[in-house]
């Protein structure tokens, strides 16, 4: 039967790549282009504290990530699991928020290539200026160097998996090192001081209401995590390995961000470089404050850095866009094309590509268009964390009386208690985003493109839900899962 067909991505990635997958698309460029904002919000010690905490709570969601991802290694990780806890409808509104945050990430990175351009050469960059949006100015350079980078590794990624996954690493390490050489000069360099960093927390704001406004930025700064059930279906090793890959790449990539923060931080008082960066519209703060104390050389590594950073997030997230939306058109919620392999490299090439010509269309609205659309696909994220630990929290039982309620439940009270926490976590981060009294809230034009998502959302399930909702469930369990029973 056509409707049984059910093609399967090649098991070609190794323990570490899958590591760097994580670790490269949590940090992406945010780690050494946002530290200014973030600080202008919190305080230098806020943000730390905020990224931290949000960390380990990702960790805390990773228990439900790990156990899932153990009992279904299929590729598209939410949209499976909301399937499997809430049925196809759900599964629907996972994939769908899930899709745009992964493409918006995409974008953006290839936002950040025409931002390091602009600081490093900002006399060629500005050549062929031809609007402004929302005081960013759109030149014809910028949206060549975003769009090459776009096309440049999304022909890479339909080179196979094995490829992507082994430049991940090397670009992993590089950006690591990257760190550390700034963090060395930052220490032994005369000049940066940690007594800069002070007062170390917003004036005029409590620590309770600076921390938790970064807290509510963690399902962003960490998005990326994630990715590593995207590419279950392609482990070459067992997936019970994905748990600990889960914890390392959160640990590595907080301490990531904390230390750049403190590198940030460190360079001057750091109330004066936001007075300097306002003041003279500096769009790289990082790097200015690099530049400070380092020179050429610091603006150098950094620009190594960042690059890393942009090209890890850019590889990360095409994986998992092309993931998902193959898993969605094996589903038969996308059209058939999207669930078609590369004949010579097995690859989802359709769902590359659509993601390619998407993400082509952003670098024309510039940048600060660009964060408002991102900030709303945090929204997206933390519904698809939700999905994933109330799917978990399903699958455990406190005790053998709870299991002889539900017999598929496994007996484990500590994994039983994780996974609630996570789930109380995501509708935190819920919470945190979409009440408009609390500061972390979204901006009015955030809100106004999740409207626009969510209208788009219904129209377009009302237009493909017959095909959808005509296959049998025992199809549809094979199709998702590759199994009839769950």
């Amino acid at each position: 039967m056509a409707i049984r067909e059910r093609k399967k991505l090649e098991k070609s990635l190794k323990p570490h790549w899958v590591w760097a997958i994580a670790f490269g698309s949590a940090i992406g460029w945010g780690a050494f282009v946002l530290p200014p904002d973030w600080m202008s919000d919190a305080g230098p010690l806020g943000v730390i504290i905020g990224l931290l905490l949000g960390a380990a709570l990702m960790m805390v969601i990773g228990v439900s990530y790990g156990f899932l991802i153990e009992k279904f290694p299929v590729t598209g990780g939410e949209f499976a699991y909301a399937y499997i806890g809430f049925g196809r409808q759900f599964a629907f509104i996972a994939g769908w928020f899930l899709t745009l945050g992964y493409m918006c990430i995409v974008a953006l990175n290839a936002s950040a290539l025409s931002l390091l351009a602009k600081f490093l050469f900002p006399d060629i960059m500005a050549i062929g200026t031809m609007y402004t949006v929302a005081g960013y100015d759109v030149s014809i350079m910028q949206i060549l160097v975003s769009s090459l980078a776009i096309i440049i590794f999304g022909l890479l990624n339909i080179r196979g998996a094995k490829f992507s996954g082994n430049i991940q690493f090397i670009f992993a390490m590089v950006l690591i090192t990257g760190i550390v050489l700034l963090g060395l000069g930052a220490i032994f360099i005369e000049g940066p001081s940690f007594s800069n960093a002070t007062p170390t927390f917003k004036p005029d704001q409590s620590m309770i209401v600076s921390i938790l406004t970064i807290l509510a930025l963690a399902p962003f700064a960490y998005v990326g995590f994630d990715n590593i059930p995207q590419a279950a279906e392609e482990f070459n090793f067992k997936p019970q390995k994905a748990f600990g890959l889960i914890i390392w790449s959160l640990l590595a990539a907080g301490l990531a961000y904390s230390a750049m923060i403190l590198i940030t931080a460190s360079t001057m008082p750091w109330q004066d470089l936001l007075n300097v960066i306002n003041s003279r519209n500096i769009e790289w703060g990082v790097g200015y404050a690099i530049e400070s104390y380092m020179g050429r050389l610091g603006v150098f590594i950094i620009a190594a850095a960042v690059s890393m950073g942009i090209f890890t997030g850019l590889n990360g997230f095409l994986i998992s866009s092309s993931r998902l939306t193959f898993a969605m058109g094996r589903a038969r919620i996308l059209p058939n094309a999207f669930r078609q392999l590369h004949p010579k490299y097995n690859t989802p090439y359709v769902g590359i590509i659509f993601t390619i010509l998407i993400c082509l269309i952003a670098p024309w609205f510039g940048r600060e268009a660009l964060l408002w659309v991102v900030d709303m696909s945090s929204t997206g994220v933390a519904i698809a964390y939700f999905f994933c630990t109330a799917t978990a929290y399903k699958y455990f039982a406190f005790s053998e009386a709870g299991q002889k309620k539900n017999p598929k439940a496994v007996v484990s009270p500590g994994r039983k208690l994780f996974s609630l926490l996570g789930l109380l976590s995501a509708l935190g981060f819920l919470v945190l985003l979409l009440f408009p009294p609390l500061p972390s809230s979204l901006g009015q034009e955030s809100y106004i493109a999740l409207g626009v998502w969510i209208l788009l959302g219904i129209v377009f399930y009302f237009a493909n839900q017959k095909r959808y909702n005509d296959i049998s469930r025992k199809d549809m369990n094979y199709l998702i899962l590759e199994k009839e029973e769950i």
